[in-house]
């Protein structure tokens, strides 16, 4: 009898890796939930602060538990001392998602190591997403000359970190699309980033060695960095009248266009959906441009050549175009990225380490067979 072959699924595409509770993907429908919720209704309705109380501990907060949440948020903004003085350390010229990951792992140089302890990972948890937001910031102005603005705790996450890149209070519309993008940014089910999350958790790792492992998973730009590749590509365009054949020539040579596409979804990124209106509504009221312009013309483009086969603009194709409008610098885009997906790679953590088990995955060997070593003189 024969040992059936085992079948090798390239990337893992479609394999179940593990059981959730966290959100739910159906991509023939494009439908994502956060714990049951639409991510219409929480976009619509919530705030990143809320949602990520929701991610993390499975439901909605009540009017006390939000409060002292979003206090506790605020209270663990400030950077230690010593993280900062490496932030200004760093080289200029660095990426700022390297800047983020080497300061999130020196993080466990200073915060206790323990996983076991539920208090302290709850703390090393609310530590981390506080955090995040501040060391962009940080690095953002360091490196370009300018002093540190240190967090606000009068204003929410998404003003805050607004306010410590710019060192300017953003107006209140620019603050609520920015929390709306935070939102829709916390959590996409088992992602590269967030897997990668869980199998360092499951060595029992330090939580910030972690979601170290996690940012550099983001920063590739397959997954994280492709909002950058966006916006070079529709600033390469130039203006809305190129858009068409630039695109056309693009397909011809078989290249990919960045933002267009996603391997869950067979029809529109309900995230891009909601990015596409908050798009509209930022270049209302603060001006349109020809990003704008150009990246309709995209998206009209794709939507006739590839919209059949399922090819649609994805969440990475609008929010680099909003980022840029809010005066966020273009490699700076996967950093922010980072910031609500903290808190999804936080609620993965917590789940995995609570029925942990280490991931260790078979492979098929495709190597030489038995072979015998030879002398150094016979080779």
């Amino acid at each position: 009898m024969t040992t059936p072959e085992i079948p090798y699924i390239p990337g893992l595409a479609g394999v179940p890796a593990c059981k959730s509770s966290v959100s739910d993907i159906d991509g023939q429908k494009g439908i994502l939930k956060y714990r049951g919720y639409a991510i219409q209704e929480l976009a619509a309705k919530s705030t990143f602060e809320e949602s990520a109380y929701l991610i993390i501990n499975g439901e909605l907060p009540s009017k006390q538990q939000l409060e002292k949440f979003d206090a506790d948020l605020r209270r663990n903004r400030t950077v230690d001392p010593a993280i900062m003085n490496l932030i200004k350390a760093y080289p200029k010229s660095g990426h700022p998602m390297s800047a983020l990951q080497a300061s999130v792992a020196a993080m466990g140089m200073i915060y206790p190591r323990i996983i076991d302890d539920d208090v302290t990972n709850d703390v090393a948890g609310l530590r981390l997403i506080a955090q995040t937001s501040t060391m962009i910031a940080a690095f953002e102005r360091v490196r370009t000359g300018k002093e540190v603005v240190p967090p606000r705790n009068d204003l929410n996450h998404a003003a805050n970190f607004l306010y410590m890149l710019t060192g300017k209070e953003p107006d209140q519309a620019s603050a609520k699309v920015f929390d709306v993008c935070l939102i829709l940014h916390i959590e996409h089910s088992q992602n590269a980033s967030t897997f990668t999350a869980m199998v360092t958790g499951s060595s029992l790792a330090d939580p910030y060695s972690t979601m170290a492992s996690a940012i550099g998973t983001l920063s590739g730009p397959l997954h994280g960095g492709a909002n950058e590749r966006v916006l070079a590509m529709l600033n390469e365009i130039g203006s809305a009248g190129k858009a068409r054949q630039h695109i056309l020539d693009m397909l011809g040579r078989k290249e990919l266009i960045w933002g267009m596409g996603h391997r869950e979804y067979k029809t529109m990124d309900p995230r891009a959906t909601i990015l596409k209106g908050l798009v509209q509504e930022v270049f209302k009221q603060l001006g349109e441009g020809p990003l704008f312009e150009i990246a309709n013309e995209v998206a009209k483009t794709m939507e006739v050549e590839r919209g059949a086969k399922g090819i649609w603009p994805n969440v990475d194709f609008y929010s680099g175009i909003v980022y840029n409008k809010l005066g966020i610098p273009t490699d700076v885009f996967t950093p922010v990225f980072a910031i609500p997906r903290m808190a999804g790679w936080v609620a993965h953590w917590r789940e995995q380490i609570a029925d942990n088990r280490i991931f260790r995955p078979n492979q098929i060997y495709v190597g030489s067979a038995d072979r015998s070593y030879a002398p150094i003189e016979k080779r």
